[in-house]
C-alpha cells in the first residue's frame, strides 16, 4: 500500500508539473498573438520600427514557450501552441512582403513548417489590404507586383497536397487566398481601365484646349 501511495503521489506531482506548465503556455501563447496581430496592423500602417519592436516581444515570448516545453512534447503540439507559431510567422512574413523583402524561414523563426505554411498564406491575404492602399494611391505598377506576388504564394503552396492532419488546414487557407487573389484581380483590372479612361479624358481636354 505504501508503495502504491508513493507511485500516485509522484503521479500526482508530474501531473501538476504539466498542467502548471501548461498554464504557462497558454498565457504565452496570448501574449504571443497580441503583440504579433499588434505587429501586423503597425505594418500595415507603415510603422515599421513599431512592427518590429512588437515582433521582437512576441518572439521572446515564443522562446520563452519553447524552453518551457522542451519536456512537454504533448503540450508543444497542441493547437494553442501551433497558433502562436502561426501568428508570430504571419506578422514577420507581412512585414517582409509589405517591404519587398526575402522572406524568412520557418528556421529564422524558430516555427514549425505546418504554422508556416498557413502563415505564409494568411500573409498573402494581409497583402490584399496593402495592394488596396496601393490602388487608393494610384501605384497600379506596384499593385500589380503585390498581385504577383501574392499569385507566386498561392501557386508555391497549392502544391503541399497532404492530409489535413499534417498540413494544419493548409487546403482552407489557400481556398481563402484564391478568393482574395480573384477579388484583387478584379480590382487590378477596374483600376486599370479607369486610369486608361482618365488618361483618355486628359488627352482629349489637351487636344480641345489646345
Amino acid at each position: 500500500m505504501d508503495h502504491l501511495e508513493s507511485t500516485l503521489e509522484e503521479i500526482r506531482q508530474g501531473i501538476e508539473a504539466a498542467n502548471a506548465t501548461r498554464e504557462r503556455a497558454l498565457t504565452l501563447s496570448r501574449e504571443v498573438i497580441r503583440f504579433s496581430a499588434n505587429s501586423t496592423r503597425a505594418t500595415h500602417r507603415e510603422d515599421f520600427a513599431r512592427a518590429e519592436e512588437l515582433q521582437a516581444e512576441a518572439g521572446a515570448r515564443l522562446a520563452q514557450m519553447r524552453t518551457a516545453l522542451v519536456d512537454y512534447p504533448g503540450i508543444y503540439w497542441t493547437g494553442y501552441v501551433q497558433d502562436a507559431q502561426r501568428e508570430f510567422a504571419e506578422a514577420c512574413l507581412t512585414l517582409a512582403l509589405v517591404r519587398g523583402e526575402a522572406l524568412p524561414a520557418p528556421s529564422d523563426l524558430q516555427v514549425e513548417n505546418a504554422p508556416y505554411l498557413n502563415a505564409l498564406g494568411e500573409a498573402a491575404g494581409e497583402l490584399r489590404r496593402h495592394f488596396l492602399d496601393l490602388l487608393r494611391r494610384g501605384n497600379v505598377l506596384r499593385a500589380e507586383e503585390v498581385l504577383s506576388l501574392m499569385d507566386d504564394i498561392y501557386d508555391g503552396l497549392v502544391v503541399f497536397d497532404y492530409p489535413e492532419a499534417v498540413t494544419a488546414g493548409l487546403r482552407r487557407t489557400c481556398d481563402m487566398v484564391r478568393g482574395v487573389l480573384e477579388r484583387s484581380r478584379g480590382d487590378l483590372t477596374a483600376a486599370i481601365r479607369q486610369e486608361r479612361l482618365q488618361e483618355a479624358l486628359r488627352r482629349v481636354e489637351e487636344h480641345t484646349g489646345g
